[in-house]
């Protein structure tokens, strides 16, 4: 008897993954690959809306683009593909111009936002920053709850950490920013 090895699955494209139909699973594009991701807590998405709504707030106040949530695609990665959902992202007018919307992916954002899970491995996190930065994001920050704490990452810079105590601000994208690190987690 002879063993049949099963040929290795078709990798997608980001185009073929974003033509999918919804079919209720949390995904991401992982080297063409469908990686189903677990689902995120009430805490987690409180966390999320807390950073959305503030830099909502902010660009919208200032008129300077758009604020994307809900693991809205980006991808980072060609051939094969790599398309990771931030929980929060921000375009400027110069990368995403006003008026109607476009379809399909946009550019990379300048800003992208990640809110650690618990069940979030650190090196899982760091990979997703890195391959944020290479793709083209500016300033990828990543919220720690358990910590209270945002770390920010930039090719501009290694890395800065903000903690409860401090104001969180992002003079390379926001010159005026100045929000309180716990007021995000609160």
């Amino acid at each position: 008897m002879s063993a049949t090895l099963s040929p290795p699955p078709k990798l997608l494209t980001a185009e073929e993954y974003l033509a999918l139909p919804d079919d209720g699973r949390i995904t991401e594009l992982v080297k063409g690959v469908i990686v189903e991701m677990p689902s995120p807590t009430p805490s987690h998405g409180y966390v999320c809306l807390n950073f959305g709504s503030t830099f909502r707030d902010y660009v919208r106040q200032h008129d300077l683009g758009r604020v994307v949530a809900n693991d809205s695609g980006v991808v980072t990665e060609r051939g094969p593909d790599t398309t990771r959902g931030p929980d929060v992202a921000f375009y400027s007018y110069d990368r995403v111009p006003r008026g109607p919307l476009p379809d399909g992916y946009w550019p990379a954002p300048e800003l992208v936002v990640e809110v650690r899970s618990p069940s979030d491995r650190t090196s899982q996190v760091m990979a997703k920053v890195g391959e944020y930065l290479a793709a083209g994001v500016r300033v990828v920050l990543v919220a720690w709850p358990e910590q209270t704490t945002i770390m920010a990452y930039s090719e501009e810079f290694f890395n800065r950490s903000f903690g409860p105590g401090e104001d969180l601000t992002l003079p390379e994208l926001f010159p005026e920013f100045r929000v309180p690190v716990r007021s995000l987690f609160e």
